[in-house]
């Protein structure tokens, strides 16, 4: 799997006022955290991280921070503005050789369906699995072939196996299906359906931030 450098800055302060100062320059407020080191709050310039997180693969990351040996990393969280869909802030978990670690790792499909060339529609439904493994297991992406699949066949879970990886997953979980064009867009209308009448959710930032940022906009609020 490819090693990506990222450089960040150690960040000295985590109010809110500092972060909301390094998004107007250009710059993503994270953390890194690791079992065995204390939590570093950083910051990365967004052009920077943007191609590791809109991505259809996995990247292990060298991070390097000035005064420090580069840390070895992957994204573990983004939490993205509601509205814009900018990176707003970020999670690194560090990882340590020898030790297990659980990930989301990216579905790619490949090959034509015949179920498609035949009329139906695929679905792919899960595009991230849920794996544990070690680091120098973790895969750049997960590979089903759909060549052979009919309309109504489908791949569970279950039907995956990958050396190296524990599926975390549940095993009737469904990754990807050829339906009738029909059912699809009839399973279609009837979410939308029941879309319409409901109230708009509140704005949230998706994802979890760290306790040490939202405690300190609780005080500030006060």
């Amino acid at each position: 799997m490819k090693t990506v450098t990222l450089e960040a800055n150690k960040r000295k302060d985590t109010n809110k006022a500092t972060r909301n100062r390094l998004r107007r320059e250009g710059r993503v407020p994270g953390v890194f955290y690791s079992k065995r080191s204390d939590t570093i709050p950083v910051d990365v310039l967004e052009k920077k991280i943007r191609p590791l997180v809109f991505t259809a693969k996995t990247n292990l990351i060298s991070l390097k921070i000035e005064g420090q040996e580069e840390l070895e990393c992957i994204i573990k969280d983004i939490q993205f503005d509601p509205v814009t869909d900018e990176i707003v802030h970020f999670d690194l978990l560090g990882l340590t050789r020898g030790e297990m670690i659980q990930l989301e790792v990216p579905v790619q499909l490949l090959g034509s369906s015949i179920g498609v060339r035949e009329g139906g529609l695929l679905q792919h439904l899960l595009h991230k699995v849920e794996v544990e493994c070690l680091p120098k297991h973790i895969p750049e992406h997960i590979q089903i072939d759909i060549s052979e699949l009919a309309i109504g066949d489908s791949v569970l879970i279950s039907d995956l196996t990958v050396e190296n990886l524990t599926l975390l997953n549940p095993a009737d979980a469904l990754v990807v299906a050829v339906g009738h064009q029909k059912v699809v867009e009839e399973e279609v209308e009837v979410t939308e359906e029941l879309a319409e009448g409901e109230e708009p959710a509140e704005p949230e930032i998706i994802g979890k931030g760290k306790p040490e940022e939202e405690e300190e906009e609780e005080k500030e609020s006060k």
